[in-house]
């Protein structure tokens, strides 16, 4: 895979980043050295092994569902820099 300007761009889009200058080739060649990781793992040879689905023999131990104490909402918006009545108030972080 060739890790051109375009290529730069268009991730840069689809992540809302941007990339200039120095800042710019320091990806496209972080992104060369990924590709060439995972081109080198394509080299090997995986014929008669079985996909790993846990990392461990010992299994999920789960917890009861139990109900404990809840805190009441007043108490949990005092921790809140800018309580908004019933809710906690939040600055904007996607913008359409």
């Amino acid at each position: 895979m060739e890790i051109n300007d375009a290529l730069i761009d268009k991730l840069s889009d689809l992540a809302r980043l941007s990339f200039e200058g120095e800042e710019r080739e320091k990806i496209k060649g972080d992104l060369e050295k990924m590709i060439g990781f995972v081109d080198k793992l394509n080299e090997v040879n995986t014929d008669n092994v079985e996909p790993l689905v846990y990392m461990t023999d010992e299994y999920l131990k789960l917890r009861k569902d139990e109900v404990h104490d809840e805190l009441p909402q007043t108490e949990a918006l005092k921790n809140s820099p800018v309580p908004d009545s019933d809710y906690f108030k939040v600055p904007k972080v996607l913008e359409k």
